[in-house]
């Protein structure tokens, strides 16, 4: 118990340190937001409108004030309002994230389900043209973009055979099979490349496993090949890749913008871009600390299941 509350307290401890560093951060990056707010046009607003809007919006009071307030807001689950059309930034995020996570979700779900059958038939089979076919190809899907995959997915299953629409959303609740259909394009594209990771990583650490003392001793005692794959390798050889796969996902939280764009579909990192590019503090600071709450709380799951996995990790 007491590993697990140290493990909490230090995620907790880096998810205020993530939160500072982004609210600092981005006070300093050029560009008055007021000031383009305000611009139409490309004429340059009225000094005493750009004033009075500092006062609305709080960027007249001190860095410190400023801080403690946000805060403040935090603890009560607040995180401001957009300065593009005063909606409430935890609404609006609260709206997209799920689709992000689903969108992620169901891409590690098909990475999982391909990568790792893979790499265990690499590693353990016996044909050397199955090992070599396998690898030359998640050496491709890890070379193609992601942007260069979904527009080819798009050409060949929207433009050229027609089975599905080319992009967008539709909420489950509304219709669950064009839901799925829609979903499906986007998540393999982003699979693609994550099941090649995938896949290399099973493959070698199913092969370094295998050669250990303790296999060894239990294939010349006669135990069972299933017995020793899923008891002895297994066990030890999948940490590798959940923890690779955990630091692909969290990534990925923030890093589907180009996936989102070509299938036109709404989720979190393209709300992130357009806040970047009207500076709009709020919307950026709640994306980015939310994005870090749960790369955070991904990890920390990640670290509580090693500690089922290997009791050693407990009192490391």
């Amino acid at each position: 118990m007491a590993w697990v509350l140290r493990r909490i307290g230090v995620s907790l401890l880096l998810i205020w340190i993530a939160a500072s560093i982004v609210f600092l951060a981005i006070r300093f990056v050029p560009g008055d937001p007021a000031e383009l707010l305000l611009s139409q046009g490309g004429m340059a607003p009225d000094p005493s409108a750009i004033a009075a809007l500092h006062e609305q919006l709080g960027l007249d009071q001190p860095i410190a004030s400023q801080y403690l307030q946000s805060f403040q807001r935090l603890l009560h689950g607040d995180l401001g309002e957009s300065l593009q059309d005063g909606s409430s930034v935890t609404h609006e995020i609260f709206l997209r994230l799920p689709r992000t996570l689903e969108l992620i979700g169901v891409a590690a779900l098909l990475a999982v389900a391909t990568g790792i059958p893979a790499g265990l038939a690499a590693a353990l089979g016996r044909k050397i043209w199955l090992d070599r076919a396998l690898a030359t190809a998640s050496a491709i899907a890890l070379a193609v973009p992601v942007f260069v995959v979904g527009t080819l997915l798009v050409l060949l299953f929207a433009q050229i055979l027609k089975w599905v629409p080319a992009g967008g959303y539709v909420p489950f609740d509304r219709n669950p099979l064009q839901h799925v259909i829609l979903l499906l394009m986007p998540a393999g594209t982003i699979a693609l490349g994550l099941s090649a990771t995938v896949f290399r990583m099973t493959r070698a650490t199913v092969r370094d496993v295998s050669q250990k003392d303790y296999v060894r001793l239990a294939r010349a005692k006669g135990v069972s090949r299933a017995r020793i794959l899923l008891h002895h390798v297994l066990r030890n050889a999948l940490m590798p890749v959940i923890t690779v796969l955990a630091l692909n996902l969290g990534a990925l939280l923030g890093g589907t913008v180009l996936v989102e764009y070509v299938f036109n579909y709404p989720g979190l990192s393209g709300m992130l871009v357009d806040a970047v590019n009207a500076r709009d503090y709020p919307v950026v600071v709640g994306i980015v600390l939310v994005v870090s709450i749960l790369f955070v709380s991904l990890n920390l799951i990640i670290d509580l299941l090693y500690g089922v996995l290997d009791p050693r990790v407990r009192h490391a």
